[in-house]
């Protein structure tokens, strides 16, 4: 026969899940309460959230050209969920699309110039 100390037939204080008498486990109610309860107003009309790879799909521009954008804020932020986890709201980068549309169909961006073919010193023009 085995004996068992009294501190060792107990569930540790630390366990995150309930052990039920039909034996199925769960976790606290605080934990339980949090994931069933109803997501409030504000976060249901945040909308869906993008990551890069769906970002780039979307928007064809480059990492750098969007991260310097964000920095002048040009370009919807973007934010983290976890600490390797980064997202856009994906009605803001719609709404700055159409934002930009708008401002190309008004003619309001400055278009750069095309480049003069007579400088450059490779390939040169004939006369």
């Amino acid at each position: 026969m085995v004996r068992r100390s009294s501190r060792h037939s107990a569930a540790p204080a630390s366990r995150k899940t309930e052990i039920h008498a039909n034996g199925a486990s769960r976790p606290p109610e605080w934990i339980h309460d949090a994931l069933t309860r109803p997501l409030t107003q504000k976060v249901q009309q945040s909308g869906r959230t993008i990551r890069r790879p769906e970002l780039r799909k979307i928007v064809p521009l480059g990492d750098t050209t969007i991260y310097e954008m964000e920095q002048r804020g040009e370009f919807p932020r973007r934010f983290y969920l976890t600490a390797r986890c980064v997202v856009w709201d994906l009605n803001e980068v719609e709404a700055w699309i159409e934002e930009r549309r708008r401002a190309s169909d008004a003619a309001q961006f400055k278009r750069a110039p095309a480049p003069d073919v007579r400088l450059r010193r490779n390939r040169r023009v004939r006369q």
